[in-house]
């Protein structure tokens, strides 16, 4: 039988469906690309914020579409079906199998009793609403880490080092579909990492709702700083980073690692959300305006060269002109190398979803668009200054002219930062090659065109 997947949702969920692919695989399954061909139908869904459920319910209608004349089976699984599936269950009779987060552990027994004609199970039974009542979530086995279809290319790979989220943020219903964070055991990790490097991975990006919880749960601290190192030691991994890590976490042995490893990217993805110390109370953020400011301050003394991306929610509920205002002027002298924005999204049964002042979709909408103008303003000038700079690229693609050979620098993660287009003149094959670089000159407002 052929099997095809539709994946929707964070690069953490994008691990999931590897594994899920590697399950397949395992058992015989011939993967497809196009659905038309498909006998079975996988959709991992997301179900973090509005526009995601909207997007997932969309493609489970889309795909059921194709279930009546093409594919036998539909399945759908992820964050989407964690959070709504009794409601999913009743509102769409067209899925054949839905597969929460919790029974992934059984992900396999859950699909062969359905391909062999037992009926699923549709006992429903209430989930609480409450996070603390939230249990664990059960690991993906290791076994299913190590078995997982590589989907991002030939050059890196997403390795996870934990599950779920204990922040409990009033806006965010991650600990609500993934339960409290749970680290994975460093050995595991290791493994993993030493058998993505075998298969020819040379970047790994590790990931995790906050990095610097890694360890905590298991070994009584952090010890992301540690983690970092022992990866850095296996042969063949040239780029390392990590992404999403929250203030409060970053201690001064982490910053010491970053500064001093040369495989680890002079690079830190700290999600602020705000600056107003009001708001960051609301939020239920354990930083303050000074903390946040002292860190990248500390940061940005011991490594010169380091790139600082964020994100921010604009639009809290209460938040007022002023606060906004404070906010926007933050960004204008902080001058963030990468910054991505979000309007706030009120979420099924989340603290700050009962909260009054709830900001209108205009007002929200025109306070994203100042951000972001702001942003493309910062970025192109602090990619001019790279102008005539050396730097080592990954060359990753080539354009369909041929013009350009595309890749990136250690100071942009793929999928998310810019890209350097490099002109293709000595017709060599570069795809998957270090190269150094010297920068030409700015392409819009966040990439760079570069002379090899």
């Amino acid at each position: 039988m052929k099997v095809g997947f539709v994946h929707l949702g964070c690069s953490k969920n994008l691990i999931d469906t590897e594994a899920t692919i590697g399950i397949f695989k395992k058992n015989k399954f011939e993967v497809v690309n196009n659905q038309t061909k498909a006998d079975i139908i996988v959709i991992n869904t997301c179900g973090f914020i509005d526009t995601a459920k909207e997007e997932a319910i969309n493609t489970i209608l889309e795909m059921a579409e194709y279930k009546k004349s093409n594919c036998k089976y539909l399945i759908v699984m992820g964050c989407l079906v964690q959070r709504y599936y009794e409601e999913l269950i009743k509102a769409l009779p067209e899925v054949d199998l839905f597969i929460k987060i919790q029974e992934y552990d059984k992900l396999w027994d859950k699909i062969e009793n359905l391909i062999n004609g037992e009926l699923q199970e549709k006992i429903i039974t209430k989930q609480s609403k409450k996070i603390l009542d939230i249990p664990k979530m059960p690991m993906l086995t290791q076994e299913q880490f190590l078995n997982r279809t590589i989907t991002t290319g030939e050059n890196f790979a997403y390795l996870k080092i934990g599950e779920g989220c204990s922040n409990k943020c009033t806006y965010c219903a991650i600990p609500y579909i993934r339960g409290p964070f749970v680290s994975r055991k460093k050995e595991d990790i290791l493994e993993e990492a030493k058998n993505l490097a075998k298969q020819g991975i040379q970047e790994l990006i590790i990931i995790a709702q906050d990095t610097t919880k890694y360890g905590i749960d298991i070994y009584g601290e952090s010890k992301l700083d540690e983690l970092l190192e022992e990866i850095s030691k296996i042969q063949g991994i040239k780029w390392i980073r990590f992404l999403y890590s929250y203030a409060e976490g970053i201690t001064d042995q982490l910053i010491e690692v970053v500064a001093n490893n040369k495989k680890i990217a002079k690079y830190f993805d700290i999600p602020i959300q705000h600056i107003n110390n009001e708001i960051l109370k609301k939020m239920n953020r354990r930083t303050s305006k000074k903390q946040i400011e002292n860190l990248i301050n500390k940061i940005r003394q011991k490594i010169p060269d380091v790139i600082i991306r964020t994100s921010l929610i604009v639009g809290f509920p209460g938040e007022t002109k002023d606060q906004f205002e404070e906010l926007l002027e933050f960004v204008k002298q902080t001058k963030f190398d990468k910054l991505g924005a979000f309007t706030y999204s009120k979420e099924d049964g989340t603290p700050a979803a009962r909260l009054t002042n709830q900001i209108h979709g205009n007002t929200k909408k025109a306070r994203y668009n100042k951000i972001m103008q702001l942003q493309k303003e910062i970025s192109k000038r602090n990619l001019e200054s790279k102008i005539n700079k050396q730097y080592e690229v990954l060359v990753e693609h080539i354009s369909f002219d041929g013009k350009y050979y595309i890749g990136r620098t250690m100071q942009d993660a793929p999928e998310i930062d810019g890209l350097v287009y490099i002109k293709n003149e000595n017709q060599k094959n570069l795809i998957g090659k270090f190269i150094k670089c010297k920068v030409a000159k700015v392409s819009g407002e966040y990439d760079l065109i570069a002379n090899a």
